[in-house]
């Protein structure tokens, strides 16, 4: 694409040199101002040329450290100088032309040549036209937009020069200079309209419809709650979209990830060549329950929290959980680390709780245990079935590992229950049985019991 773009911006310069110089031969010797003005307004399409090939060549450069949006916008300011001399340029023709319809008599000798170099300057207008317009639908590009108006202008104003030479060729002198205005005329209308969207562009004005047609888009994605703020401008070809939208502060990382793939999908849809930002803003919602504040609470200030229970007495609330802290911490400063989270949660959920929290030390570091003998083995798994017998909705025990760390031991085992059994039940039940086992064996420093169903039962 980019050398697409400087091959027809290099074409255009080298036909508005030819027609330049054919125009202006044939002005000076017919003394016709409609040509002239034709030859003033090819030679500004030579200039206007020459801009769009040094602004197709440097606007296409990437983006650096010292240009972090890229360099499209030297495309809309090569743009804006070729609309100032479209209205200088279509100044000094109407200037010329009245001097000439009510100052001047100045005799147009009209040639067969005069006709000539009209028809060819409209075929080339006409055939440079519509291959600047293809490749700038093609690559965005407001430089060979600019440049496609500058030739298709010329292909109206020469018809009207046409024209005017037909009158004069009657004896209507004066049509020539009538012509020339027209085409002055005809030349500043295009040039405001150019002119205007050149400028909407440099001050970051946003396509007509296009923020509403984005904000549609981000809303219908499954996750985002809102749209808290979004930019849309537009530079050279790019169009860059920065937004940020509420989502649920309980969405994982992963999931909240997912929702800006899915955004910056949706406007792709919209803007093939967007360049876009997403950041997001955590929402708490009004159906969120204590614990999950909670524990949304601990995730945030990076707190690992365990056995959440709230509970009420006396129209008192009380929150109670286990704070996992280094172990390697004394207890000056895991208090304080406790009582700092307190604080926060205070913030959080209210002043008028109780809240108990058990510190707990976090083994951060992996642990090396030892085989026990087959002796110990033998004797902690018989102990293990006597108080297993004592639940009858446990339905097997099985893969029972048993390690030695630091003359304690480690255990844990697999739980068959009733497949019709609530969670709570089991859940009672594994901690009675972890309990039991530990008070029969006082030299076992923790015991997990796996709890499952007896329909995935495995074998021992």
């Amino acid at each position: 694409m980019e050398n697409k773009k400087q091959s027809v911006a290099l074409s255009s310069v080298f036909a508005s040199a030819g027609l330049t110089l054919i125009k202006l031969t044939v002005g000076i010797i017919t003394q016709s101002i409609g040509i002239i003005s034709e030859a003033a307004h090819s030679a500004l399409d030579l200039l206007a040329a020459l801009l769009t090939y040094f602004a197709v060549r440097v606007g296409d450069k990437p983006a650096d450290e010292e240009h972090p949006y890229g360099h499209g916008k030297v495309e809309n300011v090569s743009a804006l100088i070729e609309t100032a001399l479209l209205f200088l340029t279509s100044a000094w023709i109407i200037y010329e032309s009245i001097e000439r319809l009510f100052f001047k008599n100045i005799e147009v000798d009209v040639k067969w040549y005069s006709f000539a170099v009209m028809i060819v300057s409209i075929i080339v207008d006409i055939s440079r036209s519509r291959a600047l317009s293809k490749v700038a639908k093609e690559t965005s590009s407001q430089a060979l937009e600019a440049d496609a108006l500058h030739f298709s202008s010329d292909v109206w104003s020469s018809l009207v020069v046409l024209l005017g030479l037909i009158f004069v060729s009657f004896g209507i002198n004066k049509a020539d200079a009538i012509a020339a205005i027209v085409v002055a005329i005809f030349v500043i209308y295009v040039g405001y309209k150019l002119g205007k969207r050149t400028i909407d562009v440099l001050i970051d004005t946003a396509p007509e419809g296009l923020t509403q047609n984005v904000n549609d888009a981000i809303k219908i994605v499954d996750g985002v709650l809102g749209v808290e703020r979004l930019r849309v401008r537009p530079v050279g070809i790019s169009v860059f979209v920065d937004v940020i939208v509420t989502v649920n502060r309980k969405l994982s990382l992963e999931k909240t990830q997912s929702i800006c793939h899915n955004i910056e999908n949706g406007i792709r849809e919209l803007i093939p060549n967007a360049d876009i930002t997403v950041n997001t803003k955590p929402l708490p919602l009004d159906n969120e329950t204590i614990v999950e504040r909670v524990q949304i609470a601990a995730t945030n200030n990076n707190h690992l929290i365990h056995n959440v229970v709230i509970h009420t007495n006396n129209n008192k609330k009380y929150l109670n959980f286990d704070l996992e802290v280094d172990a390697n911490l004394g207890i000056k400063h895991a208090h304080q680390i406790a009582s700092n989270f307190e604080n926060i949660l205070r913030n959080e959920i209210g002043q008028d709780i109780d809240i108990n929290i058990h510190i707990e030390p976090l083994e951060s570091e992996i642990i090396t245990g030892e085989n026990v003998t087959a002796a110990e083995e033998k004797r902690i798994k018989k102990i293990v079935s006597d108080v297993i017998k004592n639940f009858k909705l446990v339905k097997d025990v099985h893969n029972i590992n048993i390690t030695r760390i630091k003359n304690e031991f480690f255990m844990s085992l697999h739980c068959s229950f009733d497949d019709d059994a609530s969670l709570v039940e089991v859940h009672n039940i594994a901690s009675r049985i972890e309990f039991l086992v530990k008070e029969k064996l006082t030299d076992t420093k923790r015991v997990i019991v796996h709890a499952e169903p007896s329909s995935s039962e495995e074998e021992i």
